[in-house]
């Protein structure tokens, strides 16, 4: 599974914090120790602070790439803020996200197109949030034709099946996964999702998004946004790859093991 590192968001206090203060030594370490724990990709995320959000953003993504040589998810709405972000990006990027909401997708889907770089998209419409896998298989439908539309390669598409708390449903689980079977038996698109919200609500909710990661990568989850520093959910996920065969000879989940993180 694609490993994307979700922990440089401006959401957590430290964060807003050192992106307001400029702290260019405390963004650094927190992406080397990201990548040191086995994030291929680091989300970034600055759209707390709405009005500087654009200047942000460019910050953010200079600052981390000047540390590490990993590409990053230029993660917000605001497609000036993603443009910005692009244009100071080294290799190729993920952008984070758009839905079937046409300003979404005129805004959006253009700089995909003009930096050549990877989209995630949210299995979200026009209604409301969609209840059923087969709502969101139709929207996942559309969103892909709009994507072909514009010129944009399936390959660069990543599908978010959204992931809702089971402690307002508890079928919530269920749905996702069965999203995740479904629209990879219809489309050869990759699934991502952040794990974190199956969880709200709930005590010990590490323990319900590692049991959640696993469940998700047997059903054919292929990337996720996750704290790679949080060490039981990395060792679930290498055991998880090792038991489904992704990981011939288990040579990752032994290597693992001797370097003492599993």
């Amino acid at each position: 599974m694609f490993v994307i590192g979700e922990r440089i968001n401006a959401s957590r206090k430290t964060i807003l914090q050192a992106i307001q203060e400029r702290n260019v030594q405390f963004i650094q370490e927190e992406a080397k120790k990201q990548v040191e724990a086995g994030a291929q990709m680091l989300d970034v995320n600055a759209g707390v602070r709405v009005q500087q959000e654009v200047d942000d953003i460019e910050w953010l993504v200079k600052t981390v790439q000047e540390k590490v040589d990993i590409p990053l998810c230029i993660d917000s709405p605001n497609p000036k803020a993603i443009e910005k972000g692009l244009k100071n990006h080294k290799g190729k990027a993920l952008v984070n996200s758009i839905t079937l909401q046409k300003d979404r997708l005129e805004g959006i889907l253009p700089l995909v197109k003009e930096y050549n770089s990877m989209i995630v998209a949210l299995t979200l419409g026009t209604s409301g949030m969609p209840e059923t896998a087969q709502e969101r298989l139709e929207i996942c439908s559309g969103i892909i034709e709009a994507v072909k539309k514009e010129g944009i390669p399936i390959e660069s598409l990543y599908v978010d099946p959204l992931v809702q708390p089971i402690s307002t449903n508890i079928k919530n689980c269920l749905i996702t996964l069965d999203t995740i079977r479904t629209i990879k038996n219809a489309f050869p698109v990759k699934i991502i999702m952040g794990l974190s919200n199956i969880s709200f609500g709930l005590p010990e909710r590490r323990l319900i998004n590692r049991t959640f990661l696993a469940m998700a990568l047997a059903a054919g989850l292929d990337a996720a946004l996750i704290d790679p520093l949080d060490k039981d959910m990395m060792s679930t996920l290498l055991t998880g790859e090792a038991l489904l065969g992704q990981d011939e000879y288990c040579l990752n989940y032994l290597a693992s093991f001797r370097e003492g993180k599993t």
